[in-house]
Formats: structure tokens, sequence, C-alpha cells
């Protein structure tokens, strides 16, 4: 019989990930210190991912600007090209990514900087820099959404600037994209709030993370005049409100607080556009107060990009959502074990080959695989599960953790009289397939800690046919 399992620790680039590792595997990592950096070693921002003439990139903001990957079928990291930003400095820390049609728009929110518009009709090439927009009309931007369907760009916290000087701050702005590489300002607001920092579109409803003054609900139907519908300004556990991901449904919502502290939020959109919290989840406060930062949903999963905590992956299907997959990117140290804003910046979760980006602040760029549909098809139990049972030689079954809340035990394989087939410890998985071989009855022993400590058995009859 044959146990398919994933390694505890792998090493990349000299350094050792991770603290965290359950379900999960590391695929690829990319790093370098050549880049300007600061006191606090942070050279890295915002991803994004996106797929070009059936092949599937990746790029990740720095303090110099933007570099962009092919994320190959052998699941490696192929440097393309890079893109320097207008502003390259120590302070240049918050880049972010959207792309649309042949194009990928860039902004960052430090210095002088611009809009840059990449285009990406040269891959798997090079990429080339076609605008860089600093005027009345642009400037710095601390983050961008783009609506593919209707070529409409939003900039959050725009700065323009009038002969390189700026000007007043505007919270959120939306642009025509039917030229490109020339947007044209279609309407600026909110005029009542000071800041929109990010926002998630569906369908022509916009959500807009206004920080602490909550959530707001708009209707973009009409992008040069739209209309106010709803809004979630105080709530429990409430704190910086920074970003959101409403799931297909179109009724599961996922934010998050920039706030020590602060847990994920499950919550509900409804008919009205009013937003009902369902639910509180997310890492543990331990040894101090940990931030969630950028959430990717599917209509199943949470992805979350957790400050100092990595990679967490929450299966939404339960309440409160159970993490089911972790990897941790960053590893505390004496100097940095009480600092909840360094490790984990970006995700994107949603590429079709459901390969997943973290960018992390300190340590860079990582790929990671993630086995979804194993979670999609089969349900959690209560107690640990053996399925399916019979099985037919030669294909598998699964032996599954309940709620996937144990990822370290031991399996032992026997025959009806005790005597041993195989034996294989598992670790940092909740799950572990295994290949029969053979017709006949045996015995799967699962020896796993209960939450208490103590050493627990479980005993299944398997057949194979």
């Amino acid at each position: 019989m044959k146990f398919l399992l994933f390694p505890l620790f792998i090493f990349c680039g000299g350094q050792l990930f991770a603290q965290a590792v359950k379900n999960v595997e590391l695929l690829d990592h990319w790093f370098t210190d050549t880049l300007i950096t600061n006191s606090s070693e942070v050279r890295f921002s915002s991803c994004w991912a996106f797929v070009h003439e059936g092949k599937e990139y990746g790029v990740i903001g720095s303090t110099e600007g933007a570099h962009f990957f092919e994320l190959t079928s052998e699941n490696t990291f192929r440097f393309v090209d890079f893109v320097p930003g207008r502003f390259q400095s120590s302070q240049a820390i918050t880049r972010e990514y959207k792309n649309y049609g042949n194009y990928l728009y860039a902004v960052c929110d430090e210095g002088n900087s611009s809009l840059q518009i990449i285009d990406l009709s040269f891959l798997p090439d090079s990429v080339r820099l076609v605008s860089d927009l600093r005027d009345a009309n642009f400037g710095k931007s601390h983050n961008l959404f783009i609506d593919s369907t209707r070529a409409l760009l939003y900039l959050c916290l725009v700065t323009p600037a009038l002969n390189n000087v700026d000007l007043p701050r505007f919270p959120l702005a939306v642009y025509s994209l039917e030229n490109p590489t020339a947007p044209q300002l279609l309407w600026q607001g909110p005029e009542d709030i000071p800041e929109v920092h990010d926002l998630y579109l569906h369908g022509n409803i916009a959500l807009l993370n206004c920080g602490f003054n909550g959530i707001r609900v708009y209707d973009f139907t009409n992008p040069s005049a739209p209309i106010y519908k709803n809004s979630l300004s105080i709530y429990p556990k409430q704190g910086y409100n920074h970003q959101g991901w409403l799931a297909p449904n179109g009724s599961t919502y996922v934010f998050a607080d920039e706030t020590a502290g602060m847990p994920i939020k499950r919550a509900r959109l409804n008919a009205d556009f009013s937003i009902s919290i369902e639910q509180f989840f997310g890492t543990p406060n331990e040894p101090y107060d940990k931030t969630p930062h950028n959430i990717h949903c599917t209509n199943e999963f949470a992805f979350v990009a957790y400050y100092n905590d990595g990679l967490r992956i929450y299966d939404l299907r339960f309440q409160p959502p159970v993490e089911i997959g972790a990897y941790d990117t960053y590893l505390d140290n004496s100097l940095t074990n009480n600092f909840s804003m360094w490790g984990a910046w970006g995700i994107h979760a949603l590429l079709p080959s459901e390969r997943i980006l973290i960018s992390d602040r300190n340590n860079g760029f990582f790929l990671f695989s993630f086995d979804r549909q194993r979670f999609i098809n089969q349900a959690n139990s209560s107690d640990f599960s053996l399925y399916p049972n019979p099985v037919n030689v030669g294909s598998s079954c699964t032996i599954r953790a309940p709620k996937d809340g144990v990822d370290n035990f031991q399996v032992r394989v026997m025959d009806l009289s005790g005597k041993l087939i195989s034996e294989q410890n598992v670790q940092n998985q909740s799950f572990c397939e295994v290949e029969v071989q053979y017709i006949g009855c045996f015995l799967v022993e699962v020896r796993y800690e209960n939450y208490l400590g103590e050493e627990t058995v479980r005993v299944f009859r398997m057949v194979g046919n």
C-alpha cells in the first residue's frame, strides 16, 4: 500500500519555511536581496496573477517596481521581465496590480508615483511600459479594481498632481478604459468620507472598504453617477476596514480589518444591500495579536494572506469557518515576534490551475498547491473517516481527520490476524491517501493525540474488492 505524504520542512534560498504547514505544498519560491530595503527588511508588497494566451503569469511589487514571472507547467517561477516604478525608494512599500485585456495596470501609494500601464502582448518574452500617467486626474493611488465586462477602472485614494505638485486627494475615482492606454475620468467621490481603501465589484454593485468608516455599498450601473445603497458603519470587533471579497454566489462576503487582534469576518450581503456579520474566525492571537490582510474567496473556501502567519485556507461551509490549510512564510524571531504587519501581504488564489500565490513583504514570492477538490468532494465528519469503503483493488481510499482538526497521526494497516502490513506517520496534513492492492479485509488503525493531549486510537475495517 502506498501513502502519499507532503514533506514537513522545505528549504528555499537558504531559509527554512515554515512554522505551520498543513495540507499545502510549496512549489517554488523567489527572493532577491539586491533590492532597495529599509531597516525592517521590507522589499516587497502586493502580487497579482493573470492568464495570457493560455499561460499563467504572476507579478510581484517591490521597492523598485514590478517583477513578472511565468508560472511554468513544471510549477516553477520563470523570470520574464522587470518594469521600474516611477518612484523607487525604501519607502515604496505599497504597489498593487490588476489586468484588463492585453494590459496590466500598476499603482503605488508613495512619493511621486503614477498610474503605469504595461503592455502584455509581447509575452512570453517581455512586457513594455506604454503609459506613465501623473497629471490632474492621476498620481499616486493606494489600490485599484477593474470591471473587465464594462471596461471600467476604479482607483482608490488618488492623489493627482499638477506640474508635479500634489493636488487634494479624493477617495475613489472611476475611469473608462474604452482606450485602454488613456483612461478617461468619469466620476470621483464620495464627498462625505475621507477614504476608500479598497473595493470589490459584483456586477454593478460595489462594496467599498472605507477604513474607520466601515463598508459602503453603491450601485455603479451608471458609473458617472453611482447610487448609495447601504452601509455597515459600526459592527462588533471593528478596526480599520481594509479589504474583502465576495464569493461567486453573490451573498457570502469575507472581509478583514487591518488592526492587530481583529478576526476575519464572514458576512452576508442581503437583498436590500445591507451586510450582516455571521461569524468571526482566524489564527489565534498568540503569542501576540495577529492581523489578516488580503483575501480571495470561492463559494467553498477563503484564502487569506495573514501578516506574520502566511497563507491560511478556511472552509466556509462550517460555522464558523475551519482552517484546513496553512503555510507560514514568515519566521518569527526575538526582534519581530511582537510586530503585526510583517510577512504575507498579497494573495492570488483564482487561477485556472488552482495554484496559489503569496507575496511576503520580507521573503518574496511563493507558489503553492492545495488540493481543493479533495475537500470539495468529501464532506467532513466529527470523527476520522475512511472512504470509499469497500474500495476497488488498484484504486485509492482516503483516511481523513475529523473536521480537518488533526494534522499529525499514525496509520497502521493489518490483516485480520493482526499481522502488520504497513505503518506510516502522517505529518502536516489532515488526510492520507491509501492505494489498495489486495483483495480481502484489513484493519486500519489510526493513532493520534486528542485536544487534551491523550493518545486516541480508532480502528476501521477496510474491504478491498
